[in-house]
């Protein structure tokens, strides 16, 4: 009799051993909702799917367990929802629907389980799901993600077994971009840029111009002569080296879809136009907030170039806070989308300079 080879999907949680822990822990006997908490790339969706696998596959034979984490594992199982907001935040009308499929019984089996992403973001629609989260039937287990926990969000936090997850330490990025074949030169500069998202270092690792865009952030501020010219020549060419690195997220995005159309394949099932758009509609999302990430760490190399003047030389120190100040505030400003062009352009007029010769 063949051996079936089981599915590790806790596996791409890295450097999340206490959440594991509890997670798995709680298999046995899971309670109504759980709420992961976390930045981007820390491996939230990663664990939220890899717990569904193991609550969808509890108690089946091998043969069963596995199909289960399978599909469970490309967010394909009949009895696994996983809610992504259509526009700016979970609506109204997704949120009535998800009450409406928590009250059902399970597609399949004796469980299912309703996934909310990008929970932070849901806004007034959370007075809608409260109840729903708090007595789901005993069918029904919800699993909770957000990046932050605002305070219109603290009575449904109260409601669930909060389980925090922290940016993964560079360290343990680099270890594993090697252990996945990266060369340790590549791995070391993407783990750096990553800002603690694995998600992120992947891309990042596949990306041939991470390093030469790391080192055009950082050469920016002496190119500052305090003129428009200036100003726009060097928004247009950072901003065209981000648009970079868009090419090897597009490859990532065309396998991730070609593996999603094959596990439907590979199950029986036949993949729908919406869930083809729910896809499509994630990687536009992905492309936008890899785009505002990118121009998030570039400007954070920038102020380490002013942050490093001013500990070799105290005069500068002001010239430091200022040039925070300003970032700060045009990273704040990127939740309303700006022109990104005209943002940096304003930028780096303001800035102070840094080469006198300038």
């Amino acid at each position: 009799m063949t051996e079936v080879v089981r599915t590790d999907l806790w596996g791409e949680v890295v450097g999340q051993q206490d959440a594991v822990q509890r997670l798995r822990a709680a298999v046995d006997s899971p309670v109504h909702a759980y709420l992961l908490v976390g930045p981007e790339g820390s491996g939230t969706r990663e664990a939220a799917r890899a717990f569904a696998a193991d609550l969808l596959s509890h108690e089946l034979d091998d043969v069963g367990s596995e199909r289960a984490r399978h599909l469970a594992g490309a967010e394909a199982h009949p009895a696994l929802l996983v809610v992504e907001r259509d526009g700016a935040a979970i609506d109204a009308k997704q949120s009535r629907e998800v009450v409406r499929q928590s009250s059902l019984s399970p597609s399949e089996g004796e469980r299912q389980v309703i996934v909310l992403v990008d929970f932070h973001l849901v806004g007034d629609a959370a007075a809608i799901l409260l109840k729903s989260i708090e007595e789901p039937p005993a069918s029904t287990v919800f699993v909770i993600l957000a990046e932050e926990l605002p305070p219109h969000l603290a009575t449904i936090a109260s409601r669930c077994v909060k389980i925090d997850f922290a940016a993964v330490p560079m360290q343990v990025l680099l270890d594993r971009l090697i252990l996945e074949g990266v060369s340790p030169e590549v791995a070391e500069q993407a783990a750096l840029a990553a800002g603690g998202s694995l998600s992120r270092g992947r891309l990042l690792a596949r990306d041939p111009a991470v390093g030469a865009r790391r080192d055009a952030w950082y050469r920016a501020p002496v190119q500052l002569d305090g003129t428009g010219a200036t100003a726009c020549a060097l928004a247009d060419e950072l901003l065209a080296m981000i648009d970079g690195v868009m090419e090897p997220l597009q490859v990532q995005q065309a396998e991730e879809l070609a593996a999603y159309q094959a596990t439907f394949e590979s199950a029986g099932g036949k993949l729908l136009k919406g869930d083809l758009k729910k896809m499509e509609d994630r990687h536009k999302r992905e492309q936008r907030r890899v785009r505002t990430e990118e121009l998030r760490s570039g400007l954070a190399v920038l102020v380490s170039h002013y942050r490093e003047v001013a500990l070799s030389d105290s005069a500068r120190a002001a010239d430091f806070l200022t040039a925070a100040d300003e970032v700060q505030a045009l990273c704040a400003s990127l939740v309303f989308n700006p022109r990104e062009s005209l943002a940096l352009q304003a930028l780096f007029v303001s800035l102070p300079r840094l080469n006198p010769q300038l």
